[in-house]
């Protein structure tokens, strides 16, 4: 059943083809419905095989098979005439070359496609099974029939050049490729072609195209492109191609739109509502010139304006458009095939033609009638567009084709008529090789040649898969799919100044040439639909330096949002996915776009606080010196003499030591600064306390002296404490110098803290032996408060215990407040920090210990004798 109904489709389909172009009935022969007489016919020993869209269906229909289809209006193609006329020329050339088929002679047989699958079919049928024989000349359609069908001679075309659609050669070449016969497209493009047995083309792969398109949006950067296509083998293809090109160079289709066939009012619609509903201003699209016309046409009535449109080589240089739609058209561009400047001799062959012509081929008949709008006498023509022919006044005669113009006879763009010329050439080539074939070594079975008297389509078809030939300068030559090498013009489309279409060419891609190099354009000369420079089409625009990008969560890769780079990060490229983060010494600039030396900070002698500690450090040795000199002039008073004087020597003396131990914390550290610091530090305050410790065990000894049998003092005599304070101090130093030989504090450079600042400080190095240092201070000084406590009751006169009980208060509150703030203190703060306590600590002792002193000794100078000494407090 299946069957059954794949052969009425057929059926239907060639009754339909059968009265689409039809000019005459045959009697007498068992043609099947109404036969198709008009054609171009030149005898030879091989004749080829031609098919061509010479007429167009400017509205599409739907066939149901119910019935016989009605005949459709079809427009007339003087552009696809001239590929006729092309490959007439290029057999004539051939033939009358010495060079080239000496011995033979080619022919033609080209026939009507109408752009349409069922008319092909039938067409190509008649091309592979033979002409039949009319009665006309060798040029001419018939005259009319036979008497019989036994008396109609055959001659068979082993090749046919066609078709122009790429769906419509793919039907073609399903019908006829069972059969071995090839086909030799001139116009059809699709990728789906490149892998058929039988199929050769003088047009480049779509897959070329799609990477020259994709290259081309990306270098205007236009990443939201519309795409749209008509419902065909040629644009689903092309399309899924270039769909998937563009995602190497971060394009996205705004939308992907694909219209029937059948383009209804109600799809063009639709179309157009999705072009005006998006934000892409560039669109491409894959069509023909007829689908494309009634796109134009309802974008010129909803006035949809500033489009880039981005055309295919379908109709890149198709400039039957221009008259009705320039304003829509101007500033497109389209990769075109490859041009020949000029083809010798090919003018003048196509400018022959006059009025008699019209009565040999319905085909001229028509060209020209439509050309001067007029009716030749004895016309062979039938087809009637735009009025009647019975309404059109009789030709004079003197109608001359270079006083008018017509897409037939213009030579300035002969792209798809070289590739014509080309595919003739290509046949001519391979008949050629198959000539100087030598028996024996030839490439079939057992050594055979191919007889090019009587070929056979499967042996042509080896030796055109094998030729290599140069015409008009150009080396051609084809893949290992029968694709030639691709080389594409870039073509603008501007306005003249009379207001007439100006195809420039602004660019070139050319396959061959390695990447980077393929594509060149020259932006100076394209003229834009808008201004002076290409449009905007982004889906979002692009993330400056400094930013990322961040994709939008169910959107297409091209629509995101940029995110600042974070903290220690740059980018130094437009739209940068990620963001680099800059080393330890550098810091993001304030744009974020390139890393920079970050600042070192320390604490200084030029900043105020490294000046306010440097002053009050420089401040606190000159009153412990001031001190130390006022007791050194009062020693024989009793208030110095009576309190331990060496003692109190000793400790204003280290207490000097430890102000200025101070500006050891103040400025740029080095390795040997740092291995000073932390050891003086603790050193010098083992000696204050060690001394402060002695001067309280004497005070609380000395007490205990003077009670009845007590001798010990003789334990406590001035070379018992200089021991004491020597041991308790040697203790500090051994832990100072084992520090020192392990691992000693060292220059750090601190990138952790603050991240755009390197400050440079001490490391600790050994952060036990640190805490070591100041736990054995904070051991003395308890020992020398829990001693002072104890002879806080002596009378007050007689000793300084409750004093150094103060001072030891002040310098537990400054230590025990100095760890937790250095703790969660760094960089130069922490330095800060250690003068701030080393300051405030030998401040407190000072003050607490010698201010009451210095009170005495030099305001009340009456309490400093022994009778008041004496006195109970």
């Amino acid at each position: 059943m299946a069957h059954l109904s794949a052969r009425l489709l057929l059926l239907g389909l060639l009754l339909w083809a059968s009265r689409v172009c039809s000019a005459a009935a045959q009697d007498g022969c068992t043609f099947l419905g109404e036969e198709e007489t008009s054609s171009f016919y030149q005898e030879g020993d091989v004749v080829l095989g031609g098919l061509f869209p010479l007429h167009y269906s400017p509205v599409s229909s739907v066939t149901s098979f119910q019935w016989e289809p009605q005949q459709t209006t079809y427009d007339f193609s003087a552009r696809a005439l001239r590929w006729m006329e092309t490959m007439m020329f290029a057999v004539r050339e051939i033939n009358q070359r010495s060079d080239l088929l000496p011995h033979l002679t080619l022919g033609f047989h080209i026939r009507d496609s109408c752009d349409h699958v069922p008319v092909s079919l039938r067409g190509s049928l008649l091309l592979v099974n033979g002409q039949p024989e009319w009665g006309a000349d060798s040029r001419g359609a018939g005259q009319g029939p036979g008497s019989d069908c036994a008396a109609v001679r055959r001659a068979v075309s082993p090749v046919i050049i066609g078709d122009a659609a790429s769906g419509v050669s793919m039907a073609v070449l399903r019908t006829l490729g069972s059969f071995q016969i090839p086909l030799v497209s001139y116009f059809a493009s699709c990728s789906c072609l490149s892998d058929q047995k039988q199929f050769m083309r003088t047009m480049p792969s779509d897959a070329f195209q799609i990477r020259a398109l994709a290259r081309l949006v990306r270098y205007f950067h236009w990443t939201w492109v519309g795409v749209i296509g008509v419902e065909s083998d040629y644009a689903r293809f092309a399309i899924q191609l270039f769909l998937q090109e563009s995602v190497h160079f971060g394009m996205c289709a705004a939308y992907v739109h694909f219209y029937p066939v059948v383009l209804t009012q109600h799809a063009v619609g639709q179309l157009v509502d999705t072009i005006q509903g998006s934000s892409s201003r560039v669109l491409l699209n894959f069509s023909g010139e007829s689908e494309l016309r009634s796109i134009l046409r309802e974008c010129l009535h909803r006035n949809v304006t500033g489009l880039q449109l981005i055309a295919s080589e379908a109709w890149a240089t198709s400039k039957s458009l221009w008259r009705e739609f320039g304003d829509l058209l101007t500033g497109t561009l389209g990769f075109g095939i490859r041009k020949a400047d000029v083809i010798p001799g090919l003018k003048d062959f196509l400018t022959r033609l006059g009025p008699s012509h019209g009565r040999q081929s319905a085909f001229l008949a028509e060209f020209w009638e439509e050309t001067f709008n007029c009716r030749v006498n004895d016309s062979l023509n039938t087809h009637t567009h735009s009025v009647s022919y019975l309404d059109r006044e009789p030709c004079s005669g003197r109608e001359v084709l270079g006083d008018v113009y017509t897409p037939y006879a213009d030579v300035s763009q002969l792209r798809v008529s070289y590739n014509v010329y080309k595919a003739v050439y290509l046949i001519a080539h391979a008949l050629q090789d198959m000539t100087n074939c030598v028996a024996g070594q030839g490439p079939f079975i057992n050594g055979t040649c191919g007889d090019p008297k009587h070929v056979k389509p499967w042996q042509l078809l080896h030796y055109m898969k094998q030729v290599k030939f140069s015409t008009l300068g150009e080396e051609v030559s084809f893949d290992h799919n029968g694709d030639p090498i691709a080389s594409y013009d870039l073509m603008n489309w501007q306005r003249g100044q009379d207001g007439s279409l100006r195809l420039v060419k602004v660019g070139f891609y050319d396959a061959s040439l390695a990447d980077g190099r393929d594509l060149v354009i020259n932006d100076s000369v394209i003229q834009w639909p808008v201004g002076k420079q290409a449009a905007r089409s982004v889906c979002s625009e692009s993330c400056s330096p400094g930013t990322r990008v961040a994709r939008k969560k169910g959107e297409p890769v091209c629509c995101f949002d940029c995110i600042p780079c974070a903290e220690g990060e740059v980018s130094n490229q437009t739209d940068s996915l990620n963001c680099i983060r800059c080393s330890d010494v550098t810091w993001p600039n304030e744009a974020r776009d390139h890393c920079v030396p970050k600042t070192i900070e320390f604490l200084s002698y030029q900043e105020s606080m490294g000046v306010v500690l440097c002053v009050v450090s420089i401040l606190g040795a000159c009153a412990s010196l001031s001190v130390l000199a006022v007791f050194v002039a009062n020693r024989h008073t009793p208030i110095v003499r009576g309190n331990n004087m060496e003692l109190s020597f000793l400790l204003l003396l280290f207490l000097s030591v430890c102000f200025l131990i101070g500006l050891l914390f103040i400025g740029e550290p080095s390795d040997w600064l740092c291995r000073i610091r932390y050891p003086a530090f603790g050193v010098s305050f083992a000696l204050c306390i060690s001394c402060l410790l002695a001067k309280t065990m004497v005070v609380l000894m000395a007490f205990r002296a003077t009670l009845p049998g007590s001798d010990v003092m003789k334990w406590f005599g001035p070379a018992h404490q200089r021991a004491s304070v020597v041991l308790c101090t040697a203790v500090q130093g051994l832990i100072c110098l084992i520090w020192l030989l392990t691992r000693p504090p060292y220059t750090n450079l601190n990138t952790g803290h603050i991240s755009s600042v390197i400050i440079i400080d001490c490391a600790m190095g050994s952060e036990v032996a640190f805490w070591c240092v100041l736990g054995y201070i904070g051991l003395l000084a308890c020992m020398c408060f829990i001693l002072a406590f104890l002879a806080r009751k002596l009378p007050d006169n007689f000793n300084e215990a409750k004093f150094i009980t103060f001072s030891m208060l002040i310098f537990f509150a400054v230590w025990i407040t100095f760890i937790p703030v250095y703790v969660s203190t760094a960089g130069k703060y922490t330095v800060a920090v250690h003068v701030f306590a080393i300051l405030a600590s030998a401040f407190g002792l000072l003050v607490c210990i010698f201010a009451p002193k210095c009170y005495i000794v030099m305001l009340r100078p009456e309490k400093n004798s022994r009778k008041h000494m004496m006195l109970k407090g």
